[in-house]
């Protein structure tokens, strides 16, 4: 062996391993080399028979044998006296395909995880596992983990499959629940020791090693597939959301444990989907899963990815849609995961002005490199296809789409056009869009993005993101300023609350009441409200019904529906204990519950509610300038004209005969939903009998009704 070669191959530098380990021919025979720091002995068996190779230092055993062609042939290695039989790793062809590789060079792979990280596999007829890492800035990777005790020394090398920048290495013997990472030379000749990019388990945290894993799971909910495939468009269906933070829910519960408590308690309360904070593996928990390591691991925290994969089957099968939170524009500098991964900035952008992200202390991914946006886009489709996932909300896209996003002058660099947009940001957008709702019919994104950005659920085809919805922002932070101001002060403030009709259809909208809105300080829904506990319960009563009747989805975070009075906290998750009937305050609480289940089962049967969410003429005012008054009428109507009428009145004080203008066509109005309902806590302040119109024109309609409004209340009426 060359004595260069000999040496970058010591030194976990060399770019081709297998073109100096295992068998070659040379003059006079097969020549047999075998890396083996540590060993006693080692000879090579063929056929039954055993021929010692020479000792030649550092680890290195060599021998020549008088044949014709390369055998097949086994290792025995002796440690310590004791003698192991095994494959050599360096008699194997790539165990990756070229069409795999050109896809990967191409930035086009749309099932990426099939091709890199750990795959459990038989090659050459014999079983093993394949590694496959992307570090095109290594001088030499070697794979390391429990098979060589953790001793980097002793890892096994890999071979460069050329431009691509893949390093590649079939490891007989080694099975699932191995552990492993990747030990890298850096372009300096320093080592690091990395995590799987690909990995799809890992340890739990902080243990950070990768685990070789394969799925046996079998799923049982075929018919939700095939019906989300044929289902309407989301902006078109029902769509109320519950989100949830696994780990918190319940404390302590598994996956497997929360299949057997949150799917029936989300359909109990008539929720159609759960939203769930980003399950994807990430070091620290205080983050909430938002500063991910293991974009291609569930949390081990609560079990294997089968043990995930259980959870959603039970999701769906209780007729519950699953959607997740997904993080694609940032990630965490721990230096055994992807910041600086193969000496250079590789996922990150290379200029600091692009990388560092200014408000988490984080990197921002480098999203004009086609391997790092085919390292994502990859990524939405694997949580849809091998999870069964039904969407994905994705996080900060604001942060994305902007260069100068948190930056101050001088901080960023503009576009190739002058402009602030990332025009990188935007185009990987449009295409893991365009990617996942092509190869996944019924499936649904969302974007959380705080801005005025045009465009964002606008189809790619037209120009758009192509997200198929988009977080209101600006709804949710209107409507908490308003209802957080005592009522006497909230006429100055009215516009607040129908602002938002301004620009409800620029966008199809999700409504929120997320997580964001009640922790660090902002205090949870109902200890925002004004006045006595009677009156705190009463006013989130009336602000649910009117956000449950206004257009657009709705999401409410886990606590809210039964009026926690605590911010949520990751450590004990949700006040339970407030609904034991054993507690004094219990019916309290209860009756807030079963409005939200009220309100879901209603909106579920009345199609006004949300066939129309992105279609002015499924909404008109009948009243929204009453601000001395604090009342907010509004009819919602079905595609075939049928109305509903929601009326929110956020005065504490009853107002008899209250006169609104409605159509004339109806020939009378029945109450179906009344948050002042003894049921849910309130005085009860109802409209038991059929409400007729009257030829007395008001709010310029040729007819009207006379009502009592509760108050603090919501009330829904639909013609009787």
């Amino acid at each position: 062996m060359d004595a260069t070669d000999r040496g970058r191959l010591l030194s976990g530098a060399h770019h081709d391993p297998h073109a100096l380990l295992g068998a070659h021919p040379v003059p006079g025979g097969i020549v047999f080399r075998a890396l083996r720091p540590y060993a006693q002995a080692v000879a090579v068996v063929v056929n039954g028979r055993r021929t010692k190779l020479d000792d030649v230092g550092d680890g290195v055993f060599s021998g020549v044998l008088p044949l014709d062609a390369i055998p097949e042939y086994t290792l025995v290695v002796t440690y310590d006296g004791t003698e192991f039989e095994v494959q050599d790793p360096y008699r194997f062809l790539p165990a990756l395909g070229e069409l795999d590789l050109h896809l990967i060079s191409e930035g086009r792979h749309e099932e990426l995880w099939r091709a890199l990280g750990a795959h459990p596999m038989s090659h050459q007829g014999v079983p093993g596992t394949r590694f496959t890492v992307w570090a095109p800035n290594a001088q030499g990777v070697r794979v390391c983990g429990d098979f060589c005790h953790w001793d980097g020394n002793t890892g096994f090398p890999m071979r460069s499959l050329g431009s691509s920048g893949v390093w590649e290495l079939f490891l007989p013997g080694v099975g699932e629940g191995t552990t492993y990472k990747f030990d890298i030379t850096r372009p300096d000749g320093t080592r690091t020791l990395r995590a799987d990019p690909m990995a799809r388990r890992t340890e739990v945290p902080p243990a950070t090693a990768s685990i070789v894993t394969s799925s046996s799971y079998e799923w049982s909910d075929a018919e939700w597939m095939a019906d989300r495939e044929k289902r309407r468009a989301v902006h078109e269906a029902p769509f109320s959301v519950y989100e949830v933070h696994l780990p918190s829910w319940r404390t302590g519960l598994t996956y497997r444990q929360l299949a057997e408590q949150l799917p029936t308690y989300v359909a109990d309360l008539g929720f159609t989907h759960v939203q769930l904070m980003p399950v994807a593996e990430h070091p620290f928990g205080g983050s909430w899963g938002y500063q991910v390591t293991g974009f291609y691991a569930p949390t081990a925290r609560l079990g294997s990815p089968d043990d995930f994969r259980h959870l959603v089957d039970a999701l769906h099968q209780a007729g519950i849609g699953v959607l997740m939170d997904w993080v694609p524009a940032h990630f965490p500098r721990d230096d055994w995961a992807l910041a600086e991964f193969d000496g250079r900035p590789l996922y990150e952008h290379e200029d600091p002005r692009r990388a560092a992200h200014p408000d988490w202390g984080t990197l921002e991914f480098d999203y004009g490199r086609r391997e790092v946006r085919n390292f994502l886009v990859a990524n939405a489709v694997y949580w849809c296809e091998e999870f069964h996932i039904d969407g994905l909300r994705v996080d900060a896209v604001a942060s994305m789409l902007y260069l100068d996003y948190s930056r101050e002058p001088g901080q960023w660099a503009p576009n190739e056009h002058g402009g602030r947009e990332n025009l990188d940001a935007v185009a990987f957008l449009q295409e893991m869009n365009a990617t996942v709702y092509r190869r996944n019919p019924g499936f649904v994104t969302i974007a959380e993005e705080s801005t005025a950005w045009d465009g964002v659920t606008r189809a790619t085809s037209d120009g758009g993101l192509g997200f198929g919805l988009k977080w209101n922002m600006g709804w949710m932070h209107d409507s908490l300023e308003y209802v957080q101001r005592d009522p006497i002060h909230r006429k100055y403030h009215h516009n607040e609350m129908t602002f938002s009709m301004v620009y409800a259809y620029s966008e199809n909208y999700v409504l929120p009441i997320s997580h964001d809105e009640v922790v660090h300080g902002k205090q949870s829904l109902v200890s925002k409200m004004p006045g006595d506990w009677w009156q705190q319960r009463a006013n989130v009563r009336a602000y649910l019904g009117f956000m449950w009747a206004h257009p657009g989805k709705q999401l409410l975070f886990m606590g809210q529906e039964f009026a926690q009075g605590a911010e949520w906290s990751e450590g004990h998750g949700p006040d339970w204990w407030l609904l034991d009937p054993a507690y004094g305050a219990e019916a309290d609480h209860r009756g807030v519950r079963d409005l939200v289940h009220d309100l879901n089962a209603v909106y579920r049967r009345e199609s006004a509610l949300w066939q129309r969410d992105t279609d002015p003429s499924g909404f008109a005012w009948i009243v929204s300038d009453a601000a001395d008054d604090n009342v907010f009428a509004f009819l919602r109507h079905a595609a075939d004209g049928t109305p509903l009428l929601a009326i929110t009145h956020f005065s504490p004080a009853v107002r008899h005969g209250y006169r609104l203008g409605v159509p004339d066509d109806i020939t009378a109005w029945h109450e179906i939903l009344n948050t002042d309902s003894h049921r849910y806590g309130g005085s009860d302040v109802l409209n038991p009998d059929p409400v007729k119109p009257e030829p007395i024109g008001a709010h310029d309609r040729p007819a009207s009704i006379q009502l009592t409004l509760p108050p603090l209340a919501t009330v829904w009426l639909r013609p009787a």
